[in-house]
């Protein structure tokens, strides 16, 4: 069999955290089977779907590498939608309700408050032609709900393991509103079923639409798909957040957050395994199985994902990062300031150090050994290790160690009490820059 995944997102709005971990999974899951994934615009909701928020999604998908094997929009497919729920009206598995929408409350009401679960009753089924009739002259357009059949519903799920559902528990769901618009639920099916989708896999918010699909699959006379329900995201509260539904890939980038970083993240979470500093997508590929999620909620830190960032940042070779690197930044400084970096463009920052001008709070006592420094930086030997040189020749001549001779020579070189090694700090400044900056300070 070959594994086909689909990401199905609605172009209503732009990607959050949470899809974005959906899309992950599902490349990941289809790359690792040798299989294809697939992007599905669900835009039947033509009301509220944008073509800025389509192309939004491929951006961000492209912006972490999740390139789909093809692309299909379900407004494309209206067509085969409308001949497949004729075959449903006439095996008598859809059927016309006419409630409104105050009704279908009031009797919701009515249930709960007698101690019962609030299902619909099927009182349209008890309809004849007649009603039908006189209800639509009236202007009352119908509702259409998918028939369950009283069969139990059971299913394997790769991460919640046996699922079984009772339809006598159940609402029939509604597939297609009065105005002829469609929900999400039917549309769906015909697409896995003509998509040839292997694997569904959503989140755990989705379970009882799998119970209602399945029974659709079957009406259809299609093999379902395999299911994989992962539990939802949630923030640092240890409930589900909000918050998380308002970060999205613009965020993360305008926070300084690799793409690696965030599928590191993402590709682990919700599992046994630890989150790693991946920088390519292979070990993940290669390391993912849904026998490793567990039942949990996946709890999602920006400050995990900020750390892990900078671990990534810190094995970018220059190549991958020269276009976004400071005017005249070379391989030679970026090796050196790396390792001080916890994004991208925190290099400014210390290319700003290297090129000057700086300017340092210098203490008055440090200012006549800063005095000697000058005099000794003029007569060492700038081409071999200086600041070797420069410290030694200033312990010999001050007899200053330790803080009391590297940090005020910190302070005058770079204007910072903190940075990248001086020994390989120093040559990048040079000898003129040095010396300036060093006269400057005593």
């Amino acid at each position: 069999m070959t594994v086909i995944t689909r990401f199905a997102p609605s172009p209503t709005g732009t990607l959050h955290v949470g899809n974005l971990r959906t899309a992950l999974h599902n490349w990941l899951f289809a790359k690792a089977h040798g299989g294809r994934f697939l992007l599905r615009i669900d835009d039947t909701d033509t009301a509220r779907s944008e073509e800025r928020f389509v192309a939004a999604i491929r951006a961000d998908l492209a912006w972490m590498g999740l390139n789909p094997d093809s692309e299909t929009r379900q407004s494309a497919r209206f067509d085969r939608y409308e001949a497949r729920f004729a075959e449903l009206i006439a095996a008598g598995r859809v059927y016309p309700a006419y409630e409104t929408a105050q009704e279908l409350e009031l009797k919701r009401k009515v249930l709960l408050g007698r101690g019962l679960p609030p299902i619909y009753d099927r009182a349209a089924l008890a309809l004849g032609d007649a009603d039908r009739a006189r209800l639509e002259a009236g202007g009352v357009q119908p509702h259409w709900r998918f028939r369950l059949d009283a069969s139990g519903i059971e299913w394997d799920d790769l991460v919640r393991g046996a699922q079984r559902f009772d339809p006598a528990t159940m609402s029939d769901p509604v597939v297609r509103r009065a105005d002829g618009s469609w929900l999400y639920l039917l549309p769906s099916v015909i697409d896995d079923i003509d998509m040839g989708v292997s694997h569904v896999v959503r989140g755990e918010d989705h379970v009882s639409n799998t119970a209602s699909q399945l029974q659709m699959f079957a009406a259809l006379g299609a093999e379902p798909p395999r299911f994989a329900h992962e539990a939802l995201l949630t923030g640092n509260e240890g409930k589900l957040s909000k918050r998380l539904g308002s970060l999205g890939v613009e965020h993360f980038r305008d926070a300084g957050i690799e793409s690696q970083a965030l599928a590191a993240l993402l590709g682990r979470l919700g599992t046994s395994d630890p989150v790693e500093p991946f920088t390519d997508s292979a070990p993940l590929i290669a390391g993912f199985d849904f026998a490793r999620f567990g039942r949990a909620p996946a709890r999602f830190d920006e400050a995990e994902l900020a750390a892990l960032n900078a671990k990534i940042v810190h094995q970018l070779e220059f190549g991958a990062v020269r276009a976004r690197l400071p005017e005249g930044m070379t391989a030679a400084a970026w090796e050196v300031i790396r390792p001080n970096l916890s994004t991208i463009a925190e290099a400014g920052d210390w290319w700003s150090v290297i090129e000057g001008p700086v300017t340092a709070a210098i203490a008055e006592e440090d200012r006549a050994f800063l005095d000697e420094a000058a005099k000794a930086a003029a007569g060492i030997d700038w081409s071999a290790e200086p600041w070797a040189q420069l410290t030694g020749a200033l312990k010999e001549a001050t007899g200053r160690k330790g803080r009391t001779l590297f940090l005020p020579l910190r302070l005058a070189l770079t204007g910072r009490d903190h940075g990248p090694d001086m020994a390989a700090l120093l040559p990048l400044i040079g000898k003129d820059r040095a010396l300036e900056r060093l006269a400057r300070a005593a």
